[in-house]
């Protein structure tokens, strides 16, 4: 069931937060779906309400880009059919104004993120109200950003600058956005930390109080990069140095001071890197994708499985669909 991130957010707003995964192609959309319900294999058929959990999944510019934009939304549709028991959002991650109205208008999309925030504060309010006010005349909401993160998104380079508590209130008046995304620390890619820094939770607490009651947030660049599979890449071949990511632990003291919705990319990509470099060390004769796309299903359904378990959305499946009536 596609349902809008403001019907998942208002379930889970100071409990847990819901992870926004990143798709590409089928091994991804096949691993996402089985984590989420927790089937891990693929002939399990009973769903692990103590695992299953809403979640989002998120398109870029990038995976639309990709190939032809169709392909993917008939892969989230085909499994939706498969998997008849799942809850999520269909999200438009970093959205330019332009691609938020073709995904607006695509019918498709239940949720639109418009990133105007490379802008002066007056140019990012102004775009994200177009935006708003077109998205929710179709019943679509929308995430907007205030601040930067580090690292590369997109086609977009980011210099850090933490969000500012006073203009995020001033911003989610004037907009109208349905949430946002907030600079408190983190950055996009492997990359995302050096020493013991982390979030900036004195950052994220006066914009929780600064902002209207309830209202969510939103954390981006929040893979954990875990050493385990940065080690297996390295060890297969890779050459990814002191990559670093958002401590686990650091997800629910966040959830609890309103963050909503965690996005999570790098992490994906991280577990096909790994999967397909042991692979071709491991079995240099195979020639068949399918092998180790079946391997990368299951590691990656274990490893969203995992994450919810940390986001604290597993076993909030059944929870939401009470509520949503």
């Amino acid at each position: 069931m596609i349902v809008t991130t403001k019907e998942l957010f208002k379930h889970a707003y100071g409990k847990y937060a819901i992870g926004a995964y990143n798709i590409n192609n089928l091994e991804q959309t096949v691993g996402l779906f089985r984590g989420n319900l927790g089937k891990v294999a693929s002939n399990e058929e009973k769903v692990d309400n103590a695992k299953s959990a809403p979640f989002i999944v998120q398109i870029s510019r990038g995976a639309r880009g990709y190939s032809d934009k169709r392909f993917l939304e008939a892969m989230i549709r085909t499994a939706e059919e498969v998997f008849p028991e799942v809850i999520f959002a269909v999200h438009l991650d970093h959205g330019t104004e332009e691609a938020c109205y073709d995904c607006i208008d695509s019918g498709f999309y239940s949720s639109v993120m418009i990133d105007a925030s490379h802008h002066e504060f007056a140019e990012n309010v102004a775009i994200t109200k177009k935006v708003v006010e077109r998205a929710h005349d179709k019943g679509i909401v929308v995430e907007a950003e205030l601040g930067q993160l580090g690292g590369v998104e997109e086609d977009i380079v980011g210099s850090v600058c933490l969000t500012d508590p006073g203009q995020a209130a001033e911003f989610v008046e004037k907009s109208g956005c349905d949430s946002l995304a907030v600079a408190i620390g983190t950055s996009h890619g492997a990359y995302k930390f050096s020493g013991k820094q982390g979030l900036r939770f004195d950052v994220l607490e006066k914009i929780q109080a600064a902002v209207p009651k309830d209202f969510p947030l939103v954390m981006h660049g929040s893979s954990s990069v875990p050493k385990e599979w940065v080690d297996r890449i390295n060890n297969a071949g890779g050459q990814l140095g002191a990559s670093s990511g958002v401590a686990e632990d650091q997800y629910l003291p966040a959830a609890k001071l309103g963050v909503c919705k965690i996005n999570i990319d790098t992490d994906g990509r991280l577990v096909w890197c790994a999967i397909h470099r042991e692979s071709f060390r491991d079995d240099p004769k195979n020639f068949d994708l399918r092998p180790p796309g079946k391997t990368f299903m299951a590691a990656y359904a274990e490893y969203i499985t995992h994450k919810n378990s940390v986001l604290g959305s597993a076993g909030q499946l059944e929870s939401v669909r009470k509520s949503l009536g």
